[in-house]
């Protein structure tokens, strides 16, 4: 495909020896996990659950694989053409870079807010001794901070470490309730579209797993070291990972929710929603299990933040590059991608510190809830596109979509440009 348009510094390069099982060198799809399964997951989730118990389980299992259709195919295509995303939007023409603009500008201010908030309203819930916009802000600076100064394999050291905790603390709160699995109709699995369901469908489908992180995942798996062609079996069992984890959590979340809040009448509005919740829990099974779920929320969140500050600006930066490429001396140098990037820190900077004016608004739950469904604008555009990069002459015939690739992005668009119309009925 000719010479590699670019590069991203990084500190892990080395590929796999021959032998050398896959799992050992899965990373990005632990990154990408993490970083998806925060504020829209835990939130929606948990409102679903309060207001449908398992109905829309459905919703949660089709919003993996799509999600892992999509992320596989901004992988495939790093791998086999060894162009970035938004090159390949780039060579579509000037109106993907348009909208990619106007949508990851108002992403990053509500994206910012919501994640921030969501992980106040966790710390809150623990150690109510400052209101939860002043916990958000702590943990938006915190978060610049370790971005600004750390590198990729410190940076995804720190996201193993904070996922060991979300998995010991919401998955295990969720074993502890496997006697009422029992309960769980089969209807659940089935799609259905209970009355009043469909923001919670779009949020849920839009949400899960992330949605600016599936794009910015290409740049993982080069910061990884996955240079070529040959990486993409790895890629793909490493995204499939990702997806397993982000839909367990999602089941685990729901069915603890709807165990405890389902036909209870609570309503699930803010902070004392949040907290009513984990008293509820504390009452069945104690106060040290309401402690572990709380901590398993909170590295949720946390570690969503932490991929986000991480993974968007890479996008952005990229975006930046592109555009100057056009009279811009093209060397390797000049193409270089790192988080020292003027660019990527600029934006960095507008994740953390714009959005806290929206902490103003002191609608935590309604600011997540917004996220989710902003988040779902952004699959249609993203299929549509993967559409024709993966089918052009751009890439290589053998890494090209197959029929099977090619309806799953073409549902995809129908399905959120359907969901859209019928939300505003």
């Amino acid at each position: 495909m000719g010479e590699k348009k670019y590069d991203i510094e990084s500190t892990s390069t080395a590929l796999p020896n021959k032998g050398k099982k896959k799992l050992f060198v899965i990373g990005p799809g632990i990154v990408l996990a993490a970083t998806g399964i925060g504020a829209g997951d835990l939130v929606t989730s948990i409102v679903a659950g309060a207001e449908f118990g398992m109905a829309l389980v459905w919703a949660v299992i089709i919003g993996a694989f799509l999600k892992f259709a999509v992320t596989e195919g901004v992988g495939r295509w790093t791998l086999a053409t060894g162009q970035t995303i938004i090159e390949g939007w780039r060579s579509l023409g000037k109106w993907t870079m348009g909208y990619f603009f106007v949508y990851v500008s108002l992403f990053g201010l509500i994206y910012g807010a919501a994640i921030a908030t969501a992980c106040g309203l966790m710390m809150y819930t623990m150690f109510p001794i400052m209101p939860v916009w002043a916990w958000a802000i702590l943990h938006s600076v915190l978060g610049f901070t370790l971005i600004w100064f750390s590198r990729y394999r410190v940076f995804e050291r720190i996201i193993v470490v904070l996922i060991g905790i979300m998995v010991i603390g919401v998955l295990g709160s969720a074993i502890m309730l496997l006697p009422n699995l029992s309960t769980i109709p089969l209807e659940a699995f089935v799609p259905s579209v209970p009355d009043g369901s469909v923001s919670r469908i779009f949020a849920i489908i839009g949400g899960l797993g992330g949605t600016m992180a599936l794009a910015a995942y290409g740049y993982w798996v080069r910061a990884k070291g996955w240079r070529d062609k040959s990486m993409v079996p790895t890629m793909r069992l490493d995204a499939s990972i990702a997806y397993i984890v982000t839909g367990i959590f999602c089941i685990s979340m729901m069915l603890i929710s709807s165990q405890f809040l389902y036909g209870s009448g609570l309503s699930f509005a803010g902070v004392e929603g949040m907290q009513e919740f984990l008293n509820l829990y504390g009452e069945k099974f104690g106060s040290s299990a309401q402690l572990v779920l709380n901590i398993g929320f909170w590295a949720a969140t946390f570690t969503s933040l932490l991929g986000s500050w991480n993974g968007i600006p890479y996008l952005f930066a990229d975006f930046v590059r592109v555009l100057k490429q056009k009279n811009a001396n093209k060397s390797k140098e000049s193409n270089l991608i790192s988080e020292k990037d003027p660019a990527y820190r600029a934006f960095l900077a507008w994740l953390t510190f714009p959005s806290m004016l929206l902490l103003l608004f002191k609608q935590p739950v309604a600011i997540i809830l917004l996220y989710g469904v902003l988040g779902s604008l952004f699959l249609p555009f993203l299929a549509v596109t993967l559409l024709i990069l993966l089918n052009s002459k751009q890439i290589a015939p053998e890494y090209r979509n197959r029929f099977g690739h090619n309806s799953i992005l073409v549902f995809i668009f129908l399905l959120f440009i359907s969901l859209g119309v019928i939300s505003f009925l």
